[in-house]
């Protein structure tokens, strides 16, 4: 198991679905120029990404009071950004399958955990600046996808047990990663949305998450806030501590240090906890 053998998967992986290739067309204008009703259309016309977006929303993280039963509502009730980053969260785990075992979780277990992440970043962010939220939750719901990648290189080269046992006694995710493959899976998540086009901001903040403040110098201040943000979900929901007492204590000492509500975010995360352990 090398770098280089993940680069070449990461560059040899097919174009997302054709369906989430024309929804990236509709928003490469802008958000306020999609066409809403070709949005629905082209959704609809993939019967298994209607399907899945619909299962995803109808979860109880999305805390909907009723059933939601077709695309066109379920567009009027969550918007398109949030739409869209569903669209492109199936799109990439239909590309990445994977066996996440290797981390002691099943795919809808570590499904779970993206969304959770996700829905924490909106649920929170919405309070402090709604554009942010609507900028981050896709990040957010889609971070953890380069450990996907990183699955399948182990399983492929017969070093899950040894990587599952050094997974299991670390305590820094990313510093074990870094001493595997010299990078972590946020890197990789950044090679696959530069693979496939996706929001070069996410690129820059992927690379950046676990950078020095010495290298973090010369960096856009919006950026930087962006990284912070970013920060505060993964240390609360991650794959070693999903909203646990202590990720939740810890992540409200970031949150403070950004000079925001950490009685309001401690009030979200029970909330949100609330819902998964149902």
């Amino acid at each position: 198991m090398t770098f280089e053998k993940i680069i070449n998967h990461i560059d040899s992986l097919p174009p997302l679905s054709n369906a989430a290739h024309i929804v990236q067309s509709l928003y490469a204008g802008g958000i306020e120029h999609i066409n809403i009703s070709k949005l629905v259309r082209v959704i609809e016309s993939d019967a298994m990404l209607s399907i899945n977006i619909l299962k995803m929303i109808n979860s109880p993280y999305y805390g909907m009071s009723k059933q939601i039963s077709s695309i066109s509502q379920a567009v009027s009730l969550l918007g398109v950004q949030q739409i869209y980053m569903l669209v492109v969260h199936y799109a990439i785990s239909q590309k990445l399958k994977a066996d996440p075992s290797i981390y002691g979780f099943t795919n809808a277990q570590f499904n779970d955990v993206c969304q959770l992440q996700g829905r924490l970043m909106f649920k929170w962010c919405s309070k402090i600046n709604l554009k942010d939220a609507q900028f981050l939750t896709p990040l957010a719901l889609m971070m953890e996808s380069g450990k996907l990648i990183l699955a399948q290189e182990i399983v492929r080269s017969d070093y899950s047990g040894e990587f599952r046992k050094g997974f299991n006694e670390c305590e820094d995710i990313q510093e074990y990663e870094k001493s595997l493959i010299t990078r972590t899976s946020y890197e990789l998540t950044a090679m696959l949305f530069s693979h496939w086009n996706l929001e070069s901001k996410y690129v820059e903040i992927l690379n950046l998450i676990d950078a020095t403040q010495d290298e973090l110098k010369e960096i856009d201040a919006k950026i930087i806030a962006y990284i912070e943000k970013i920060k505060v979900v993964r240390k609360c929901i991650n794959l070693k501590e999903i909203l646990t007492d202590n990720s939740i204590k810890e992540s409200m000492k970031l949150v403070q240090a950004l000079g925001l509500d950490a009685n309001y975010f401690k009030e979200v995360t029970l909330e949100l906890r609330k819902s998964y352990l149902k």
